[in-house]
């Protein structure tokens, strides 16, 4: 039987397991960036309801098993391309301020980060679900690895397709809504046109009240 001690005391035992990050789901709902893929220091530090301080801390000392589990860093081009692509300003989650780096990590950093921390009632939640499934009869862990990270591959290349067939289809409704602008326009001249030449006509027929009914719907009065 896998001791919960063992998760905090062995790096390969974490790299085996942190592929079953459906365990982060069975304790509670994490919140995820409008790409549907990354979430920010301040929402991991909400998930387990410590400081943002104590992530960061955290993430010092394991620096390099996080960045294994898919924890990265933007700044720079990479930075404003991210943003641009994947955020949202209306969102809560959208990082404010003139920021010159972003620590980003994937769900599987989350599940790395919940078998390391010590003080945390929600992370020994976690714990408890990854060593039930661990020791149960499912998929080894080890074979989940690769497929979380094929999963993922697959959402960072669909997030962006996402976000440019949105762009189209709003330039295609803005050139649709320019087109029936252009078609009202021609209906309301054509329609002026045509009230003139009947009032004309009403006055060639000797009918003065046809010719002033139309006069008056020409310039816009009942």
């Amino acid at each position: 039987m896998i001791k919960e001690q063992a998760l905090l005391e062995s790096r390969t035992l974490r790299e085996n397991v942190r592929g079953r990050t459906e365990t982060l789901d069975k304790v509670k709902a994490l919140t995820l960036l409008p790409d549907g893929l990354h979430v920010t220091t301040a929402l991991v530090a909400t998930y387990f309801v410590v400081h943002r301080s104590t992530i960061k801390n955290l993430v010092a000392r394991h620096r390099q098993e996080l960045t294994e589990s898919g924890l990265t860093v933007l700044q720079g081009a990479d930075l404003q391309k991210f943003v641009g692509l994947k955020m949202s300003p209306t969102d809560e989650s959208y990082p404010q301020g003139n920021r010159r780096h972003l620590t980003l990590y994937t769900r599987r950093t989350v599940l790395n980060i919940a078998m390391l921390l010590r003080d945390s009632p929600v992370a020994r939640e976690v714990w408890a679900y990854l060593l039930d499934a661990v020791e149960g009869n499912g998929t080894p862990a080890s074979d989940l690895e690769p497929r979380v990270a094929a999963l993922e591959g697959l959402m960072a290349d669909i997030g962006p397709a996402l976000r440019d067939l949105g762009m189209v289809l709003h330039r295609r409704d803005q050139r649709v809504v320019h087109s029936l602008r252009r078609v009202d326009n021609r209906l309301e001249k054509t329609e002026w046109i045509v009230a003139g030449m009947s009032a004309r006509l009403a006055e060639l027929a000797g009918d003065p009240v046809i010719a002033n009914r139309l006069r008056r719907r020409r310039r816009g009065r009942p």
